[in-house]
């Protein structure tokens, strides 16, 4: 594989890059070593924290020799290319720090179910990518690693929690990385990479084999793609549920990728560009994305109507608050575990630490309401989109953000996240409600910075469709970054 033909290959998509493998034109190993060849490019980028070569040739090197891919027995992404968030993607006998001081010599000991799924369907991974402590922040920025350059502005953040996969896809090292997503760690990198980033509904997939769901439902995962179809097909991939899962969703009635080869039927669409959130008003280059997808939808034949479900903010942003310093509390116990001593303040972030010594004081109680208010604020906003069958809001309210601005302590984990939300606006609710979204790349700022517009709805197969109509009614294919290595 010469340098010229790996370069070229960054522009096929995962499905494209499976089909050349399952024709023969390339193996495995081609498809492999040409994604080397761009990681090695791309190294000034910071996206992948740990490599994991040697096994990801081994792989490739199984799978052309068992002959399944030229069989056609080995499913539609067998042979790509793929790489895993170093956070909540567990794969048996790799490092997995999870960008945390803490747990810089952590192995993990088994494979998570999800990445059984990517295993089973021949995705052939190859390395780890940069993540925030604990997944805490909207930027990948950690101490442990280092920050992660934005292929599009190296003064700009990739995003996070997911920004290492988002980099690494945006600037075609792969076609595609996984991701999860607590307050919109999938759909933030997105944005600001200018990629397909989709969150899927709750209980799509499994938590197991060690946990039954992320931050009382919160956590979902999924990945970070350039074209609709490699969302779907991945989807489809880790679509279903494990023995004694505790919760689950009804399987789709058709598969993700064969349902986007049919238009959506008339949606009705619910749009605002107003945060739900106080906060600045909302950057005009943003409001000018979302009201230019509006009108594309419009033509398209959707009903779009203005306005926007309502629910409690400030009940909201405490109860995310209460949620977080739990979970980081037992960050703090697992970091106990693994160092074998009582962790200390500088073996976390500061945030973290602020987090952590909250979730100490956190009594059962406050936990058990903030449980309750999340539901009931999903109670809420549903009853709002009563009659609607998709919200069209901004991804980021305002353009990708500066380093150093979505990381810092800020004295309490609720001022934390009034900062935070400041800047996302509407991704967490998707969170909370556990609704499907998906963030497209469909505004670019003057300056050329991606802009993500982002279609909320209860179920997948709706926004995928959209979302495929949109790609073909507004392409972005051929916009590229300026650390693109092809």
């Amino acid at each position: 594989m010469d340098t010229s033909q790996a370069r070229e290959l960054a522009s096929v998509d995962a499905l494209g890059q499976a089909a050349l493998a399952a024709s023969g034109e390339l193996s495995a190993v081609d498809l492999l070593e040409a994604a080397i060849i761009r990681l090695e490019a791309a190294r000034p980028l910071n996206a992948v924290i740990t490599d994991l070569l040697d096994r990801g040739r081994e792989q490739a090197a199984a799978l052309d020799q068992s002959g399944a891919l030229r069989a056609g027995d080995a499913g539609p992404l067998a042979g790509v290319p793929f790489l895993l968030k170093d956070l909540g993607a567990s794969l048996a006998g790799t490092p997995e720090a999870m960008g945390s001081r803490a747990l810089r010599d952590y192995v993990a000991p088994e494979t998570s179910w999800v990445v059984q799924q990517y295993l089973d369907a021949g995705l052939v991974v190859f390395g780890k990518t940069n993540t925030p402590e604990w997944g805490n922040h909207c930027t990948t920025e950690p101490f442990l690693f280092g920050p992660t350059v934005n292929p599009w502005a190296p003064d700009v953040t990739p995003g996070g929690s997911s920004g290492g996969s988002a980099a690494a896809v945006a600037a075609g090292v792969v076609p595609a990385a996984s991701g999860g997503d607590g307050t919109g760690s999938i759909r933030v990198p997105a944005a600001c990479c200018g990629l397909v980033g989709l969150k899927p509904r709750r209980g799509r997939s499994s938590f197991a084999p060690d946990g039954g769901q992320g931050m009382e439902g919160l956590v979902n995962g999924h990945a970070l793609t350039r074209t609709v179809r490699d969302s779907a097909a991945l989807l489809d991939v880790i679509a279903g549920s494990a023995v004694g899962d505790p919760y689950a969703v009804p399987a789709p009635p058709t598969p993700f990728l064969a349902a986007i080869a049919e238009p959506p039927a008339a949606t009705r669409i619910l749009t605002t560009t107003q945060s739900p959130f106080p906060g600045p008003p909302t950057h005009p280059e943003v409001v000018a994305a979302v009201d230019a997808v509006a009108h594309t939808l419009d033509g398209l034949g959707h009903r779009i109507d203005s306005g926007a479900p309502t629910f409690d903010p400030d009940v909201v942003a405490d109860a995310i608050a209460v949620l977080h310093t739990v979970s980081n509390a037992q960050l703090h116990a697992f970091g106990r575990s693994v160092l074998g001593r009582e962790p200390e303040e500088d073996d976390f972030e500061p945030s973290s630490w602020v987090m952590m010594r909250e979730g100490f004081e956190t009594t059962g109680v406050a936990y058990a309401e903030a449980i309750g208010a999340v539901h009931a604020q999903t109670r809420r906003f549903a009853a709002g989109m009563s009659g609607h069958d998709v919200l069209l809001v901004p991804t980021l309210l305002t353009p990708p953000p500066p380093y150093g601005s979505l990381n810092q302590p800020r004295g309490t984990t609720r001022a934390f996240f009034d900062v935070e939300f400041a800047t996302t606006g509407w991704t967490t609710m998707a969170n909370v409600t556990g609704w499907a979204a998906i963030s497209l790349p469909l505004g670019v700022t003057a300056t050329g910075l991606p802009i993500g517009v982002q279609l909320m709805a209860q179920d997948e197969g709706i926004l995928l469709q959209l979302a495929a109509q949109l790609e073909t009614a507004t392409p972005w294919s051929q916009r590229r970054p300026v650390g693109w290595v092809g």
